[in-house]
């Protein structure tokens, strides 16, 4: 089996999810890293998750650390990529060795407006935009905005995705992939894959 786009699924905090995820072929996993955070995931529970698997490639997820920090903080884990939040930690990043996704959260138009501006140097270095919002809806103009982004630097859209709707906004944007969340075991061993489900299985390729 294989999925007709690429997949993002971030806050993977359990097994049940994690191998629901490597079964559908997801390409990407998220562990968020940080230990304040309520889905942190320590190096035991880390380890002790992916040695499951096999397939996807594997996320460090940060929102406030300090690249410092940060890159103390993965030598205790095996991952290909890190996520962070913060534009201003993206330069001391690069050239790490570790491939960057850059999430950010758009308030409105404007923000992609200005994400385009900045494309070509993210992707001269190599780094994927993650876009997330709660204030905008995909209308039209949304996204020609996001297609105008996309044909700039690799973007992954993780808002608005349905899976009545998906096909289309791959379409219609050109973006290299999507990005979904993971849950909270129901209880040990058993997960509510609904929410991941409905999409994933809209974006499998057909034999």
């Amino acid at each position: 089996m294989a999925l007709k786009t690429t997949v993002k699924v971030s806050k993977i905090n359990n097994l049940s999810d994690a191998r629901y995820c490597a079964g559908m072929s997801v390409q990407l996993m998220g562990f968020n890293l940080e230990d304040h955070d309520r889905n942190y995931v320590s190096p035991e529970k880390f380890r002790e998750i992916t040695s499951w698997l096999s397939g996807p490639e594997y996320v460090g997820e940060f929102e406030n650390t300090h690249p410092d920090m940060l890159l103390s903080t993965l030598r205790d884990y095996e991952v290909s990529y890190i996520q962070i939040r913060e534009l201003a930690h993206l330069q001391m990043l690069l050239n790490t060795g570790y491939r960057i996704i850059l999430k950010q959260n758009i308030r409105d138009e404007e923000d992609i407006r200005y994400l385009t501006s900045i494309a070509p140097g993210l992707k001269d270095n190599g780094v994927t935009l993650l876009l997330e919002s709660e204030a905008l809806d995909l209308n039209p103009e949304v996204l020609q905005l996001i297609r105008t982004l996309a044909e700039a630097t690799p973007v992954l859209l993780g808002f608005g995705i349905t899976a009545g709707n998906v096909d289309g906004i791959l379409v219609q944007t050109g973006v290299k992939g999507i990005a979904l969340q993971g849950g909270d075991e129901i209880k040990p061993g058993m997960g509510d894959f609904d929410h991941l489900a409905n999409i994933l299985e809209s974006v499998e390729m057909e034999d």
